[in-house]
């Protein structure tokens, strides 16, 4: 089988990304980060969606990217709730971790080199999304160019990365109506920036609120909700 990297946060997105890599016949290794992150749920997620999903390997990277903060998610910054659309629409939020996919895709491709594998999988999305600029096509395909430039296997030609991108162009409830159609089960997934320490949503931030809004046009339910009995 072919082998593809993805980028696993335990997200609805990312998860999806894998169901998607498992359907094209992918022998799919994620890839996930403890990068010191406000909590560990999305941690736990990934592990789980990787184990439905039958990754043929699921690593997790340790950095620390505390010891820059300038995020709600890697310092003590309160974050944003109960933000209306047109307000995620404006500007780079302050949940934006500077340089994040740039530093993942970074480790993706290292492990790509190491295994010959000429894919990598990244549930980037510029339609529904909190205005992140390293979620943009034109960062993903400045990426692609380098990634080729700056490895031993892309400079004797021996393989050419190239990055999958399945998500970028669809809405929220289009992302998810095709991971049901790849299998994946939502409930296992995480996505709040600001969750319980049982792990249960604040249902009010970017992430909780882009997540429901994408269940409700999609007309299911999350099965999420049942985990925690909402």
């Amino acid at each position: 089988m072919r082998k593809a990297i993805c980028l696993l946060s335990g997200g609805l997105d990312s998860a999806t990304c894998l169901g998607v890599a498992r359907r094209e016949g992918f022998a799919s290794y994620a890839l996930s980060f403890d990068y010191g992150q406000r909590h560990i749920h999305e941690l736990d997620a990934a592990r789980r969606v990787a184990q439905h999903l039958g990754a043929a390997d699921h690593r997790v990277a340790h950095i620390d990217l505390r010891m820059f903060g300038g995020s709600a998610l890697t310092a003590g910054i309160d974050v944003p709730k109960h933000r209306s659309t047109a307000e995620m629409e404006t500007g780079i939020p302050i949940t934006y971790v500077p340089a994040r996919n740039t530093i993942f895709l970074s480790f993706a491709m290292a492990w790509a080199e190491v295994l010959a594998a000429s894919e990598i999988f990244l549930g980037v999305n510029a339609v529904d999304y909190s205005g992140y600029p390293d979620c943009r096509p034109e960062f993903v395909a400045a990426f692609e160019t380098m990634a080729n430039l700056a490895t031993k296997t892309g400079v004797e030609g021996t393989t050419t990365l190239r990055i999958h991108t399945p998500l970028l162009h669809l809405s929220k409830a289009g992302i998810i109506k095709l991971g049901m159609e790849c299998g994946v089960d939502y409930g296992l997934t995480h996505s709040c920036y600001d969750p319980a320490t049982n792990g249960r949503p604040c249902g009010a931030c970017d992430s909780c609120l882009l997540r429901a809004k994408g269940f409700a046009e999609a007309g299911v339910r999350d099965r999420l909700l049942d985990r925690y009995g909402l």
